[in-house]
């Protein structure tokens, strides 16, 4: 596809020489020359490429403001300043807020030229890279509008500007290297590596290695995650398997900021960030004497904890329309219409968590390609029957076999108008209509169960 680039300028002739010199070098180009024609402009498609001049028409807003507003649309679009008052402390200002190269006139065809192509070509890689994050798992977003997902974005924000250790917890599959991604991405070390070190993967005798690095006889070294890390984000995930002789070493580590490579001979100084996260209840592994308590603590510093996707159902819903947007684009097929109104999405346990559901919503977003939306939702309900999606109705029926009938009544509407809540985001209207009660005598049946309000 052509790039497209968009030439602003109030001096006609200039403005006609710039958009013919891009023409012959088969660029799409629009022009305007005005600061009103080019917001206009700009707002109706943002371009690949601007080269505005800074002076405009004499009005209050100039080319600096036109900067300023598509930095604010998209920071990677290139834009080449042009000025035939040309200073050093406007042309520092224009690179400061974003500019890509800002040139004086006159200038030769030879110079615009040079200047577009490299910038293109740089808006180019940053796309390519974007696309390609788009579609690795760090890449998603953290989904979700209840409160206990709202409370960890608010303190993956907090964290930007700080280097605090961090200890994310919560079930397998509920996103702990997705948050420990975010963080990274949203702190000052971003532009430095960020490296996994997966614990439960690593046979013992490896941990150091791995770890530390090793130097060989030959003069050829290993580098170990604490080298490939600096300056960068370490996570270690599930911490909890680690061994408690390397657990000693990491904290020597942590204390010293500093360590040798197995058969080195000097100290290599380290400079990381350390995130670690676990499924395991970490107190319940220090009474054991199975992990270390000094450790722990220093580990702990900002602690972040995950709930199952079976206590925030409410984002179900937005978690499902999420995922089947991006794994539709992923695989090149349309989106699934996916019912998220569907009883069985908010009765099932969920035990692989948010993992679960984006492999489901995968998995139904491929089979139901050309089929109709009835069709899907069998489909949905046939994936789920197997993963034992009945599993909460059996334990209801066997839990309540013992009951007399009106105890037995009860527990079954108390279940049942807890779920039917839970889906329609605690709302007393919405459940009364979906279920066919009237919203008073909702009320009152809410009441006499017991049951408050649903967050």
């Amino acid at each position: 596809m052509k790039s497209e680039i968009l030439v602003i300028d109030d001096n006609a002739d200039i403005r006609f020489l710039i958009c013919n010199i891009l023409k012959e070098k088969d660029y799409v180009v629009r022009s305007a020359a005005n600061y009103d024609q080019a917001l206009f402009e700009i707002n109706k498609k943002i371009p690949d490429l601007a080269v505005i001049d800074i002076k405009l028409d004499k009005g209050d807003r100039d080319g600096i403001d036109l900067l300023k507003h598509i930095m604010k649309i998209n920071k990677t679009v290139p834009v080449i300043m042009i000025s035939g008052h040309a200073n050093v402390q406007l042309a520092v200002e224009a690179i400061r807020i974003g500019a890509y190269e800002f040139v004086e006139k006159p200038f030769s065809t030879e110079k615009i030229l040079n200047y577009v192509t490299r910038a293109l070509e740089i808006f180019d890689l940053k796309k390519q890279k974007e696309s390609l994050e788009k579609k690795l798992f760090h890449s998603f977003d953290l989904v979700g509008k209840g409160p206990e997902i709202t409370k960890v974005k608010k303190t993956i924000e907090k964290l930007s500007s700080v280097e605090s250790r961090v200890l994310i917890t919560g079930q397998t599959g509920t996103g702990k290297e997705l948050v420990a991604r975010k963080i990274h991405k949203n702190s000052l070390r971003s532009k430095n590596p960020f490296i996994v070190l997966n614990a439960a993967l690593l046979q013992e005798k490896k941990y150091e290695k791995e770890l530390f690095g090793e130097e060989y006889e030959d003069g050829n070294i290993s580098y170990g995650v604490l080298e490939r890390a600096n300056k960068g984000t370490l996570l270690i995930d599930e911490v909890s398997e680690i061994p408690l002789e390397i657990q000693a070493n990491i904290l020597r580590v942590l204390i010293d900021q500093k360590f040798k490579r197995i058969n080195g001979t000097k100290y290599i100084n380290t400079n990381i960030r350390i995130i670690s996260s676990s499924s395991k209840n970490l107190k319940d592994l220090i009474s054991k004497g199975n992990f270390r308590e000094d450790l722990y603590h220093r580990l702990n510093v900002v602690p972040i904890e995950l709930p199952p996707l079976t206590s925030r159902t409410e984002d179900i819903p937005l978690l499902i329309n999420y995922f089947k947007e991006k794994l539709a684009d992923l695989n090149g097929v349309p989106e699934a219409l996916i019912d998220t109104s569907n009883d069985n999405l908010y009765t099932y346990d969920w035990p692989g968590n948010i993992r679960e559901l984006r492999n489901l919503v995968e998995r139904v977003t491929i089979l139901s390609v050309n089929e109709n939306k009835e069709n899907i939702n069998k489909i949905l309900n046939d994936i789920l029957s197997k993963s034992s999606l009945n599993k909460n109705n059996t334990d209801l029926i066997n839990d309540t076999m013992s009951y007399p009938l009106k105890e037995a009544r009860e527990e079954f509407e108390k279940r049942y108008l807890v779920n039917q809540l839970k889906k329609n985001q605690g709302n007393i209207s919405k459940t009364a209509d979906h279920i066919g009660m009237e919203r008073s005598a909702l009320h009152r049946k809410l009441k006499s169960l017991g049951i408050k309000g649903i967050n």
